[in-house]
């Protein structure tokens, strides 16, 4: 009996110790700590350390949708050139855009100053316009490669990047904001992507830049520049041929030298202050030249024009907090600029040449154009005096915001653009006299297709203003609504015997100045 409560005794402390063991294996280990996010407050609201380091990061970004009425081939785009110029069938009457914009802004701290990266890219869908599909054998790609033909179609679409760059110590490497650029590029206080009278690079350029900060707000940009992209119009080699609307291919070489880019800017609580200056080489690639201005086996024979700088020049202001009302403001810039036309003439996209088509009381249609270019030549074999002639342009545009309660602000905007050609269109030696002496040739232009009265002017003058009305009903959503009225001022008069592009047919048309009008509409939420 004493063996058997032995026994069970012994079984029941094996037991227990079984069950102590296996419960002692299921206690849980120290488990490592989490590392939450922190908010980094350094750099403003929503900044966040990444984990593990000491470098913050903010991703950020809009989604926005855009409606142009009566436009041309792009968001904003006035109908100055193209099927919408010519107000033919093939136009769009209005043109959408879907753009869903990301950016990430990395900083870190070092002892050198703040390290920063920084990217944009656009996802973005548009039915440009510029173009019919169903009226051509094969997509059509315009000067970068881009087919927009291809894009009017269900699912079409692309990604692009704008601002990719990295600053450290002063320096900027990357796509950025040109040095010669205000803070408000070509926006004022407009959405259209096209309001000329001077300098626009918002989607970025390549360059390098070195910034001094003086202190009380003054500063000092240096920058050099890739001009190929960005800060070249057209160059013409006249011997090509001028097409009848006053244009012609381009005739720049390669790129031999940067652009050389700076501003001087004084930033108080009042507003700005800032004066820029640039300078740009113009290079022609060679005198003989093929149709489109391609190469031949006797381009390198032939030679090419001595090269030569040009420059523009800009002075900005901005004035804050206006009597008006609070958070008003004043913008104007005014440009001058000779073989840099690009600084005037210069939207968010190429800088355009203008062709319009309306009324008329003594032909069959009007006509009015506007070649841009930063130079012209004739060689002296075609007549010439084969030099570079630079051409000048002027231009001012500005704004006034006025902010009616805080959900609901207004703004007046305009612009002015003046492109001219030296010299006379009777004297062969000059820039006009080359261009009109081409024009005329290549025409076919003699007292038989012309008007007694005809005179050939290639100056020419765009201005533009505008108004628009925001409402803001939650913070950062924001519904847009803005018109625009562009003039083309041309200086050609009488009439002539011209074969514009199809579809317009060859028959008389009269030199007249143009208008058109246009309405935009935009959704945006930031994020």
């Amino acid at each position: 009996m004493k063996a058997m409560r032995a026994l069970v005794l012994l079984s029941s402390a094996a037991s227990l110790s079984v069950i102590a063991d296996a419960n002692a294996a299921d206690l849980p280990l120290k488990a490592k700590a989490v590392e939450y996010v922190r908010v980094c407050s350094l750099y403003g609201a929503g900044f966040w350390y990444i984990p593990g380091t000491d470098t913050c990061i903010r991703i950020g970004g809009y989604v926005r949708a855009d409606t142009t009425i009566n436009g041309g081939a792009s968001h904003g785009q006035p109908a100055w050139n193209g099927d919408s110029g010519q107000h033919n069938r093939f136009a769009d009457v209005f043109i959408s855009r879907s753009r869903m914009a990301l950016q990430v802004d990395t900083r870190t701290a070092t002892e050198y100053g703040v390290v920063r990266t920084y990217m944009q890219g656009n996802f973005q869908f548009n039915n440009f316009g510029n173009s019919n599909p169903s009226s051509l054998g094969a997509a059509v790609s315009p000067p970068g490669g881009l087919s927009s033909s291809l894009l009017n179609g269900v699912g079409g679409g692309y990604v692009t990047p704008e601002y990719i760059f990295l600053q450290f110590a002063g320096f900027t490497f990357g796509r950025s904001a040109s040095a010669y650029a205000t803070p408000w590029q070509g926006f004022p206080a407009n959405i259209t992507s096209y309001l000329m009278g001077g300098q626009n690079s918002d989607t970025g350029v390549n360059n390098i830049q070195y910034t001094a900060q003086f202190g009380n707000g003054v500063s000092a940009t240096l920058g050099l520049e890739d001009p190929t992209a960005y800060d070249r119009t057209s160059l013409y080699n006249l011997s090509v041929g001028l097409n009848a609307v006053g244009t012609s291919s381009f005739a720049y070489g390669g790129m031999t030298a940067p652009d050389i880019n700076g501003n001087i800017r004084v930033d108080q609580a009042w507003g700005l202050v800032q004066l820029s200056a640039a300078a740009h080489e113009v290079n022609a690639s060679y005198n003989v030249l093929g149709p489109g201005a391609a190469p031949t086996a006797l381009s390198v024979l032939s030679g090419h024009p001595d090269s030569k700088w040009g420059g523009s020049v800009m002075a900005a202001l901005n004035i804050k907090n206006l009597p008006t009302g609070a958070g008003d403001d004043f913008k104007i810039d005014t440009s001058y600029a000779k073989g840099l036309t690009k600084n005037v003439i210069a939207t968010a996209a190429a800088s355009p040449n203008f062709a319009m088509f309306g009324g008329s009381s003594v032909a069959y249609q009007s006509i009015g154009f506007g070649a841009t270019t930063d130079a012209v030549f004739l060689p002296v074999a075609s007549g010439g005096t084969g030099d570079l002639k630079l051409t000048d342009a002027w231009g001012v545009r500005g704004s006034f915001t006025h902010n009616w309660d805080p959900h609901w602000n207004s703004s007046v905007f305009g612009g002015a653009s003046w492109v001219h050609y030296d010299g006379s269109a009777t004297d062969i030696t000059t820039a006009k006299g080359q261009y009109c002496f081409q024009y005329m040739t290549s025409n076919k232009l003699t007292a038989a297709t012309t008007s007694a009265d005809f005179r050939c002017n290639p100056d020419f003058a765009v201005f533009q203003i505008g108004f628009n009305t925001r409402w803001t009903p939650v913070k950062n959503l924001t519904f847009t609504g803005e018109v625009q009225y562009v003039r083309l001022d041309q200086n050609f008069t009488g009439t002539a015997t011209l074969a514009p592009a199809a579809p317009m047919p060859t028959t008389t048309y009269e030199f007249k100045d143009q208008n058109t009008v246009l309405l935009q509409v935009r959704a945006q939420r930031n994020f």
